[in-house]
């Protein structure tokens, strides 16, 4: 399922999510939606600490439930958006928003784990503007799983 239409609900989605971002220190909220190969969304928003090394992305919080569900090999697509909050904590913009490179290694663990090409979809947190990327377009040359030769895993 990588059309547009998806790309749609997992921005839908990701944007929902954003709206419970923790993000007192930077007021950039993000959200992440992870669409699984039976359908299903899990969704997460970014999770900021006072102690900033200790903060949380989306698409890891998102990440780290999927695999706590046992279905991190399920992984298909993840929907991501972010923008600079406004003063009700909503995030704006209307350029996309890609996944750091923190992020972009977390994604390709899930690849790797469920041997596919993860569909990654850049949203804006407001308007139309949505870009759609395979992670290994975002990640050349990957370091996973499989750099450890342990290959598909499940």
């Amino acid at each position: 399922m990588t059309d547009s239409s998806t790309g749609a609900i997992l921005i839908a989605a990701a944007r929902h999510a954003a709206l419970n971002a923790h993000a007192p220190y930077s007021r950039f909220a993000v959200g992440a939606a992870v669409m699984l190969d039976d359908g299903r969304i899990i969704t997460a928003a970014n999770f900021e600490n006072a102690s900033y090394g200790l903060s949380l992305c989306a698409e890891t919080v998102a990440l780290a439930m999927v695999s706590s569900a046992g279905d991190l090999a399920r992984v298909t697509e993840i929907g991501i958006i972010g923008g600079a909050m406004d003063s009700d904590g909503r995030p704006t913009g209307t350029s996309p928003v890609g996944p750091c490179g923190r992020c972009r290694q977390v994604i390709n663990e899930a690849a790797q784990v469920g041997g596919r090409d993860v569909i990654v979809w850049c949203g804006a947190a407001e308007g139309d503007a949505v870009e759609r990327y395979p992670l290994s377009l975002l990640l050349p040359h990957a370091f996973g799983p499989a750099d450890l030769g342990l290959g598909k895993m499940n």
